[in-house]
């Protein structure tokens, strides 16, 4: 499967195909007593949020009595207004900006579902073909593109310096939006750049770029990237709701686990990815679970990183499992 130059210019955060709804009118399930049936969901377009749209295209929300309807946000932060004020009831949000935010105490929030669990090949810091960087511990005084600072990319970059000996600051983070990577690589803006697919395909391919570390591996392996939450408030005031949610999000999860034809089909339909590259491209794992051991080990690379202040019980971010 080739993907071809035009993936150099893909933007991954597209506007939404179609605001996305679990059907119209009054939605079924009505009296088993949720305290609210019509929910507001922030949706970051990426291959994370594909089970949402499985549940409903399905009707997994329906059979709950949940009509859903989809916004586009690119990160909860920006959105956090919305949020607090209910706008906003649920979101997808990377657990790094879950922690941080919790850490900041601009919010109390809750993890509801797990959505997608790292895995080798999905994220590294890629060179240009005739770069002289061959392992990590080469990157020092070099710069590293990342698409925000102070998040992921440099986390998880981070704790590989660390291994190769080598500490944050003997290199140079810099933001540069996925979509404009691989022309800084090109034109020798930045000497590396950390990547996610599909953009790490598309480099190997524009590029021939060479990955000098996966940064969801040795170290970082298995790290949980991002999943469903809500404030704490919110939890608290919607329990059935919340519940309700969780249960049509844990059947969405295992179809995305098992079905692959699935997560291809749904992908193009909330996303500019084309068919051919979501069929290429490689996923992390999605699990129905929150792996609580897992975001304690995201919580331990911030708080060790100096990118937040405390280093929060990953316990407490975790709401109770449905009934």
């Amino acid at each position: 499967m080739r993907i071809g130059r035009s993936m150099a210019g893909l933007v991954l955060i597209a506007a939404l195909a179609g605001c996305g709804g679990s059907g119209g009118g009054e939605p079924a399930g009505t009296a088993g007593g949720l305290e609210k049936t019509e929910i507001n969901v922030g949706v970051v377009p990426v291959p994370s949020a594909a089970p949402l749209f499985i549940a409903v295209e399905r009707g997994f929300f329906k059979e709950e009595g949940l009509s859903v309807r989809t916004q586009t946000i690119q990160a909860p932060q920006q959105v956090m207004p919305q949020i607090l004020n209910g706008g906003i009831d649920t979101f997808l949000t990377s657990y790094v900006s879950l922690i941080t935010i919790s850490d900041s105490r601009v919010a109390g929030l809750k993890i509801l579902t797990n959505s997608q669990q790292g895995a080798e090949g999905i994220s590294g810091v890629v060179v240009a073909a005739d770069s002289p960087v061959r392992t990590p511990a080469q990157l020092k005084g070099r710069t590293i593109a990342v698409n925000t600072v102070r998040a992921l990319g440099e986390v998880t970059v981070s704790a590989h310096l660390r291994a190769a000996g080598l500490t944050p600051a003997d290199v140079k983070f810099v933001p540069v939006n996925f979509a404009e990577q691989i022309a800084a690589l090109k034109a020798g803006r930045v000497d590396a750049a950390w990547m996610t697919e599909p953009y790490v395909t598309a480099a190997k391919e524009d590029l021939g770029g060479r990955v000098v570390i996966d940064t969801l591996s040795g170290p970082t392996a298995g790290l949980p990237l991002d999943g469903w939450a809500a404030t704490a408030d919110w939890v608290g005031r919607h329990p059935k709701t919340a519940a309700a949610f969780q249960r049509a999000m844990a059947k969405a999860q295992r179809i995305a686990a098992t079905d692959r034809d699935a997560i291809n089909r749904i992908i193009p339909t909330y996303t500019q990815i084309p068919a051919g590259v979501a069929a290429a491209m490689g996923l992390g794992e999605f699990t129905a679970s929150v792996d609580v051991r897992g975001v304690q080990k995201v919580v331990d690379l911030l708080a060790e990183f100096q990118i937040t202040k405390t280093r929060i019980d990953a316990a407490q971010l975790v709401a109770a499992p449905p009934a």
